[in-house]
């Protein structure tokens, strides 16, 4: 059997970077790649390089673009599929985030923002 014409169920490992393009942690495998090679990615709390093998029950912590997630692999692919295969690989472990309020937005060409408007600016930002 050659390895292209393997099943999911007969893997054992996979390198981090293709399962976290499988995983649709990232928009491309070469996003996956930079982000490994730039100490981002860390598998059982470890630096991994691009062609760290992950298996089942390995620990992934990642920064991506929407923020740092940690996830616990539960199953392995090497290809990327549609969103609903995706969410079957992992258990996603990641933090809460608290949302930032955002000062009040103006549109353009309306004037200068009220006095009121520049207090609660001001309050937001803490000055």
């Amino acid at each position: 059997m050659t390895k292209k014409n393997q099943d999911s169920d007969s893997l054992t490992s996979v390198r981090v970077d293709k399962w976290l393009w499988a995983a649709r942690c990232f928009k491309t495998r070469t996003l996956a790649q930079e982000a490994c090679a730039g100490g981002h990615t860390k598998v059982n709390g470890k630096v991994a390089k691009p062609s760290q093998k992950v298996k089942i029950g390995d620990k992934i912590d990642v920064l991506t673009m929407a923020g740092k997630k940690v996830f616990l692999v539960k199953e392995l692919a090497e290809k990327r599929g549609p969103y609903s295969v995706a969410c079957t690989l992992y258990e996603d472990q990641s933090p809460a985030v608290e949302k930032e309020i955002a000062p009040p937005r103006f549109e353009r060409g309306k004037g200068r923002p009220t006095k009121k408007n520049r207090r609660d600016i001001r309050k937001l930002r803490g000055w």
